[in-house]
């Protein structure tokens, strides 16, 4: 299979940039001793009743590295631009499943941003679930660019101007895709926007080019494809995802088994994220 480009294949979105300069407190971290001394004091009690009732430890968990497309200079944020989109809890079983088997074909996938090991969170279900599928996925309406300071708030009021009116829409996410970002460092396994929701996202992606053109930034794709991502690899690996797609599809005797409407959400709005910081558009 050609590979295919990702609409946000880059590793800019971490946050190793700094969060857009803005006012901040300052709270006193000195430890005050206890001049009495421990003594004559209950012992703390266990670490398990501090955690919460669902609390799932990948302190152990391997993690993934990635390699920036463009480095970090001092004064410039990246920008992302994107969809928020959870996945239903109803979902979720059946997307697990099928992440497993393409696991147990193809070694060494990643959980996409959180960056955790896929051959150990499918040993546990719970884990499996809650954090590949539990989380919040975006869909990119624009590159994942750096921009300098001054064009934080014109960008951002921009956005806001733009986006004023916004109606709600149903997404669909009908096929399993494999995308290749540019440098091809990095292949995705991805969930793809065919027919619900893709006029909707396709204009606000124009909307978005014009703002990117005004301040110098380079457009979208010519050719969008939204999407969100599951999972990552390093390296060009897509024939050998797209292959083990396949086999699943003729392993349940039906093609495009797991193609067709796989999941629905409603659009609640577009977020920009500039360095840490996350603005509600």
């Amino acid at each position: 299979m050609e590979a295919l480009r990702a609409t946000y294949g880059s590793d800019s979105e971490s946050d190793d940039e700094s969060s857009p300069p803005r006012s901040s407190g300052y709270a006193d971290s000195r430890q005050i001793s206890n001049p009495k001394g421990s003594e004559g004091l209950p012992p703390p009690p266990p670490l398990d009743l501090l955690q919460p009732p669902n609390f799932l430890d990948v302190s152990s968990t391997t993690k993934g590295s990635r390699i920036r497309s463009f480095p970090h200079v001092e004064g410039n944020y990246a920008l992302h631009v994107y969809v928020p989109v959870s996945i239903p809890s109803t979902t979720r079983k059946q997307l697990a499943y099928f992440v497993k088997i393409i696991e147990s074909h193809v070694p060494g996938l990643y959980a996409a941003d959180v960056d955790y090991a896929l051959s150990e969170l499918c040993k546990d279900d719970q884990k499996l679930e809650q954090i590949l599928l539990g989380r919040e996925f975006h869909i990119s309406l624009g590159r994942t660019v750096p921009i300098q300071v001054h064009q934080i708030d014109s960008i951002v009021a921009m956005l806001r101007e733009n986006f004023k009116s916004q109606r709600r829409y149903w997404i669909e996410f009908n096929k399993w895709e494999v995308f290749v970002n540019d440098d091809r460092t990095r292949t995705f396994l991805s969930l793809e926007v065919l027919r619900g929701g893709l006029p909707e996202i396709t204009k606000q992606i124009h909307i978005i080019d014009d703002i990117y053109r005004l301040h110098g930034l380079p457009e979208f794709y010519k050719n969008p494809r939204p999407h969100i991502s599951l999972v990552w690899a390093l390296g060009d690996i897509s024939n050998r995802l797209k292959q083990a797609v396949e086999e699943f599809d003729r392993s349940r005797g039906n093609s495009n088994s797991l193609q067709k409407d796989i999941f629905m959400c409603k659009f609640t709005g577009i977020e920009c994220r500039i360095g840490k910081k996350t603005y509600n558009i």
